[in-house]
């Protein structure tokens, strides 16, 4: 069944307007690991602001686009954080050690499912929308129907603006229409997506 609660905890930590540059504190390091790309941002503002290289930012985060920065988009600020690109895969082993605590087994990350969720993240963004229910593909439901995902049940969980897999596991484990579906014993596949700061669970009793 799916849970219609959302999770709407929107992040504001640093998404004050780049354009009043004059009026936000300077850093002489970064007090973070990543940052959520804010209206205005570049790569030459951000490193002015935490005290790094530019170039050396660049480098960090090799799969966004200088010219193109996406609002909501988490970028590196040091080398010891993980790449975004291994965030799905993070949120995967978070949800699995939760199912453990709860003597749950764990779910697998499938492919096809995975695309899917991700397929789900990336329309939320392009689209401009936060629903379980899409402009495009419709419902999870129609959605993993069309992609040809055969399942006896599913459920859904989204957010949006959270930077890291911990933070948004956090706030799904802290609500309980996410927590049900992290922790429903029936399930047996998972598929992550993330882009620019959306996040998808998609979840199925595989047939």
């Amino acid at each position: 069944m799916l849970k219609k609660l959302v999770l709407a905890t929107f992040v504001l930590l640093l998404s004050g307007p780049a354009v009043s540059h004059g009026q936000i504190k300077m850093f002489n390091e970064p007090p973070f690991e990543y940052y959520k790309v804010s209206p205005g941002d570049t790569f030459w503002y951000i490193a002015k602001r935490y005290g790094l290289d530019y170039k050396k930012l660049m480098q960090l985060n090799p799969n966004v686009e200088p010219r193109n920065m996406q609002v909501g988009e988490v970028i590196r600020l040091k080398a010891s954080a993980s790449s975004p690109s291994g965030f799905e895969e993070q949120v995967v082993q978070l949800v699995n050690q939760q199912r453990a605590k709860a003597g749950l087994r764990p779910l697998t990350h499938r492919a096809d499912v995975k695309n899917v969720a991700q397929k789900k993240a990336e329309d939320m963004i392009n689209s401009n929308y936060f629903s379980h229910t899409s402009p495009n593909y419709g419902s999870p439901f129609d959605m993993l129907k069309t992609f040809g995902i055969s399942y006896s049940y599913a459920g859904e969980n989204i957010a949006k603006g959270q930077k890291t897999p911990q933070e948004v596991m956090n706030a799904w484990m802290n609500s309980s229409g996410h927590r049900a579906n992290i922790l429903k014993p029936e399930y047996d596949v998972i598929g992550v997506g993330f882009y620019h700061g959306a996040w998808v669970q998609m979840f199925i009793k595989a047939r």
